[in-house]
């Protein structure tokens, strides 16, 4: 069974970072457990990092206070953003994908 979540081979790229073999063995484990691959793992991740999970960006910014990764300052400054993003989809009823959509109708009516 092929992986739906995976790119094609002529519309992919190759994201590689280095972690310890402790790590990576843990990882393949914890993978192997929830029966997904280590690749699902990671699109799943960055899906919804990408996509502004409220669970993932939680994980984040707790992970960014824990490990002095971003000052207080600049945290508070981010979370301020998303809430302002997210209180303006929420006013107008409209995320990105319909946005994006609305665009391609404009698009496609007007030839431009």
């Amino acid at each position: 069974m092929g992986d739906s979540s995976a790119p094609s081979v002529k519309n992919r790229k190759k994201i590689m970072f280095y972690d310890s073999p402790d790590r990576q063995t843990k990882l393949r484990i914890r993978c192997q457990f929830d029966e997904i691959t280590q690749s699902q793992f990671f699109r799943m991740m960055v899906t919804g990092y990408i996509n502004n999970d409220e669970l993932i960006h939680s994980f984040i910014t707790r992970y960014k206070k824990d490990n002095q990764i971003q000052g207080k300052s600049k945290r508070a400054k981010i979370n301020k953003i998303r809430k302002s993003t997210a209180e303006i989809e929420k006013k107008f009823s409209i995320n990105e994908n319909e946005i994006e959509n609305i665009f391609d109708t404009i698009e496609q009516e007007t030839g431009l």
